[in-house]
C-alpha cells in the first residue's frame, strides 16, 4: 500500500541525510517528493507536475521513461544485471568501449569504467601520476588545476577542485595543487576585457607550467564551462592554448567532461569546439542518458602501454570498483549513443541554442539584479547580485537563489541554484515550447524575488 505524503515526509525527516542540504532547514520545510517522470517532466506524490529544468542534476539527456532506453535496460535485465569487470568481461561493456572510442576525440584508445564523475577524475589523477613513475620520471607527481574548479567530492577530486565553502573542513586531508587563474578571474576581479583576460590567463598558465614542468604530472580542467563552482565560462581559445602549453612542456592534459560532455555545449564533447584531444578524458552524467550510475576514463595507447609488463613487476593499475562497467548501465549507454546518432540530437539543438542566447541577452541581462549571464550550449548560469554596478553579492542569509527556485517551483518548473547562481541545464530534447516556458518562468521568478 502506497504511503501518503505526510508519512513519507515523516520518514524522510526521521531517517534521511540529503546531500548539499542544510538539514535543519530541510526538516522545517515541506519537501518535494518525486514519484515518477514522463518526458521532460517530474511528478510529485501529490500529483504536481514540474518541467525538469536541470535534467535531474545535469544527467538526464533525453527525458524520463524514454522507450528506447527503457527497452535496453529491460533487455539487459533479462540477461544479467551485474558481473564483475575484475578478471572477467561482458558484452555491453565491450561494445560500449568500442562506441566511446569511435566518437571520442582522436588519439584516445582505452576505456576504464567507474561509477561517478568523481571516481572518473580520481582514476585519471592516479593514472597520470603512475604513468610518469613507470616512465622513470619520479619527480612528476604534482597536479595543476584551475582556481574555482570543481571535480567532485572524493579526496583527490576535492584536492584539484577545492571549494572553500564545500571543502574547508577537510583541508588537512587534501594534497597540494598548483592553481591557475582562468580568464574569468582577470575579467571579473581585474576589470579586464575578455581579450585581455584571455591573454593574461594564458600567459600566467604558460609561465607557471613551464616553471613546474619537471614536477608536474598533469593539468586537469573542465573545458569551456566550470560547472558546479558557479558556471564560469571560458572564452574561445583558452582550452586550445592550455593544450599547446601542456604539449610544449610534456604535461598530460586531463579534461573533465563529466558535466560538459554528451551534447551539453552543442557538440558531443566540449573540447571539440577547440579541436583539442586530451591525454585523458573523464566522462559520466549523460553517458547513460541519466538512467544509471556509470562513468568512464578514456586514455591514449601511449599511457596504457606504460602499465604493461611482467606480473612480477607490479606495473598493474591497481584500482577498481565493485560496480564498474555495470552491464545495465553499459546497455543503456549504448542505447543513448544510438539515439544521439539516429535522431541527430546535436543538429536539432542548434536553433534552441540560438534562441537561448537571444533570450538571455535581451531579457535577462537587463534585469537590475542580474550581474552576469554565462552560457555554452544548453548550459547556463544566471548570477544574481544585490548591486549590479558593483556586483555586490546578496548576503548569504537572504538565500536569494533558493527563493528564486522555490518561486519557479510554484509555477511548475524545477531548477536548482549554485548559491545565487541560477542554473539552467534542460534536457537536450526539450521542445521549443518547453524552452520558452523554462525561460519565462525563471525570468518571472527572478523579478518576483529580487524586485520586491
Amino acid at each position: 500500500m502506497a504511503l501518503d505524503y505526510e508519512e513519507l515526509k515523516r520518514l524522510d525527516h526521521t531517517y534521511l541525510w540529503h546531500p548539499f542540504t542544510q538539514m535543519r532547514e530541510w526538516v522545517a520545510e515541506e519537501p518535494c517528493i518525486i514519484a515518477w517522470g514522463e518526458g521532460h517532466y517530474l511528478f510529485d506524490v501529490q500529483g504536481r507536475k514540474y518541467l525538469d529544468g536541470v535534467s535531474s542534476l545535469w544527467c538526464n539527456v533525453f527525458g524520463h521513461r524514454r522507450d528506447e532506453l527503457d527497452r535496453a535496460l529491460k533487455d539487459q535485465l533479462n540477461r544479467i544485471a551485474h558481473s564483475t569487470f575484475l578478471g572477467l568481461s561482458h558484452v555491453p561493456g565491450i561494445e560500449l568501449a568500442h562506441r566511446l572510442i569511435e566518437i571520442a576525440p582522436s588519439g584516445l584508445q582505452r576505456v576504464f569504467y567507474s561509477d561517478s564523475g568523481a571516481t572518473a577524475v580520481e582514476i585519471a589523477l592516479k593514472m597520470a601520476v603512475q604513468y610518469w613513475q613507470l616512465r622513470g620520471k619520479e619527480k612528476r607527481t604534482k597536479i595543476a588545476s584551475l582556481v574555482e574548479a570543481y571535480h567532485g567530492d572524493t579526496v583527490g577530486s576535492m584536492s584539484v577542485g577545492y571549494s572553500e565553502t564545500f571543502h574547508r573542513f577537510h583541508r588537512s586531508m587534501l594534497f597540494p595543487v598548483i592553481r591557475l587563474n582562468p580568464p574569468h578571474f582577470f575579467r571579473r576581479f581585474k576589470g579586464m576585457s575578455e581579450e585581455e583576460a584571455l591573454k593574461n590567463a594564458v600567459q600566467e598558465a604558460d609561465q607557471t607550467i613551464s616553471k613546474e614542468k619537471d614536477s608536474l604530472a598533469a593539468l586537469v580542467m573542465e573545458p569551456l564551462m566550470q560547472g558546479a563552482a558557479g558556471m564560469w565560462s571560458q572564452p574561445p581559445g583558452y582550452v586550445k592554448a592550455l593544450k599547446e602549453i601542456c604539449r610544449k612542456n610534456r604535461i598530460l592534459l586531463i579534461l573533465d567532461e563529466v558535466a560538459t560532455g554528451f551534447g551539453r555545449t552543442g557538440k558531443m564533447f566540449a573540447c571539440e569546439h577547440e579541436t583539442v584531444s586530451p591525454d585523458i578524458l573523464c566522462l559520466a552524467k549523460g553517458i547513460s542518458g541519466g538512467y544509471l550510475p556509470l562513468a568512464a576514463t578514456l586514455t591514449t595507447e601511449e599511457i596504457f602501454s606504460a602499465f604493461l609488463g611482467e606480473y612480477k613487476e607490479f606495473k598493474t593499475f591497481f584500482h577498481g570498483h565493485t560496480y564498474m562497467g555495470n552491464p545495465l548501465g553499459c546497455a543503456v549507454a549504448l542505447a543513448t549513443l544510438e539515439l544521439f546518432k539516429r535522431e541527430k540530437i546535436l543538429e536539432r539543438m542548434r536553433p534552441k541554442i540560438l534562441y537561448l542566447i537571444r533570450r538571455l541577452e535581451q531579457d535577462f541581462m537587463p534585469l537590475q539584479h542580474v550581474g552576469d549571464v554565462r552560457q555554452w550550449g544548453l548550459m547556463v548560469g544566471i548570477e544574481l547580485v544585490e548591486e549590479k554596478k558593483t556586483l555586490q553579492p546578496y548576503p548569504a542569509e537572504r538565500r536569494t537563489g533558493q527563493r528564486v527556485i522555490l518561486e519557479a517551483r510554484k509555477k511548475g518548473v524545477m531548477i536548482r541554484p549554485l548559491g545565487d547562481v541560477i542554473v539552467l541545464m534542460p534536457p537536450l530534447t526539450i521542445t521549443d515550447k518547453e524552452l520558452k516556458l523554462l525561460l519565462d518562468v525563471v525570468y518571472d521568478s527572478i523579478r518576483t524575488v529580487t524586485e520586491k
